[in-house]
């Protein structure tokens, strides 16, 4: 059984000797027939993401009181559609997870894609994207993904579209200083200020800060903790906000940097304790799917990251 928690050692893992390896490399490196072993998470391992729906933001508290933003995220349905393996021209393999989520009418797919998502043996869905994986971690066609893919206390970055803010100056846009209040500034306190030199070069130098168009364009935030699991309700808590409006789809996955290249780095140096974050000893692989949740409490959630009581004076 899956293990989500431990104080004592974790079991010793394969040395690695790369530090920073990408899915392509790790493409490479694994042989095909390690999917027909039996899966197991490594630290160089990329795991498959998630499609969910931001739901809201709301607060919440943890053993010591101390209250604390998060970001609920809401799973409807998410399936594996088609696992991807593409030969490049340079012969390096591209792995990769096909996920689809929200049902929707099939009176408004087209025939492609109803075709495509009965062949997956999946009803119609509202969004289709791509995770790159390693060879180990593809997910059969048609599994159907928990909430619990995701373990508290592991880090995650959420990728959407940020709200649109509309022609912003470049105060609000870029965080310029703006101009003095007084002292012989005249109606230009909010102004960008000088935009170019002289007649050498005599133009403005391209990706300049200036007035625009704010949001509304594909961002990432990076590293929020994920806090609590909800199975029944397919809900995930993350701690901090995540870009894009309510009810806006967004994709989670494992956190880049927190969680996949710290854990090659310190397994390299041979730090076991510290391949996952702290309270961790493996995560679901390939995935987290509804079998697995049933197995499991129906809401899990994280101890306070917090090593001492913030009300306590110190001595």
């Amino acid at each position: 059984m899956l293990r989500l928690w431990s104080l004592g050692t974790r079991s010793a893992l394969p040395r690695c000797r790369a530090l920073h390896i990408t899915a392509v490399n790790n493409a490479v490196a694994e042989a095909e027939s390690s999917t027909a072993a039996v899966s197991k998470w490594t630290p160089k391992s990329v795991r498959t993401g998630l499609i969910a729906r931001k739901r809201g933001m709301t607060v919440m508290w943890d053993s010591y009181g101390v209250r604390y933003p998060v970001t609920v995220l809401q799973l409807e349905n998410c399936q594996v559609t088609a696992n991807v393996r593409t030969v490049r021209e340079d012969q390096s393999e591209y792995h990769a997870v096909q996920v689809a989520a929200s049902d929707r009418p099939a009176k408004n797919v087209t025939k492609q894609m109803l075709g495509h998502f009965d062949r997956a043996g999946v009803p119609p869905k509202r969004i289709v994207k791509e995770f790159p994986v390693t060879p180990d971690a593809h997910v059969p066609v048609g599994t159907t993904f928990s909430a619990i893919h995701f373990v508290p206390g592991q880090y995650v970055d959420v990728i959407a579209k940020s709200i649109g803010k509309g022609f912003q100056g470049t105060m609000k846009r870029w965080n310029f200083k703006g101009l003095r209040a007084s002292h012989g500034v005249s109606v230009s306190h909010r102004a960008a200020g000088a935009i170019g030199a002289h007649q050498d070069p005599g133009r403005v130098w391209p990706g300049k800060k200036m007035a625009g168009r704010l949001g509304g364009e594909r961002t990432t935030t990076q590293n929020l903790a994920v806090v609590r699991v909800d199975s029944e309700l397919d809900l995930i808590f993350v701690r901090g906000c995540v870009p894009g409006v309510d009810d806006a789809h967004v994709m989670i996955r494992d956190a880049k940097k927190k969680m996949t290249q710290l854990a090659q780095h310190n397994h390299a140096k041979g730090n076991v304790d510290k391949v996952l974050p702290r309270g961790l000893v493996d995560l679901p692989f390939p995935a987290g799917t509804k079998e697995l949740a049933k197995a499991l409490p129906p809401v899990i959630e994280a101890p306070s990251s917090r090593v001492s009581d913030p009300f306590v004076p110190r001595e």
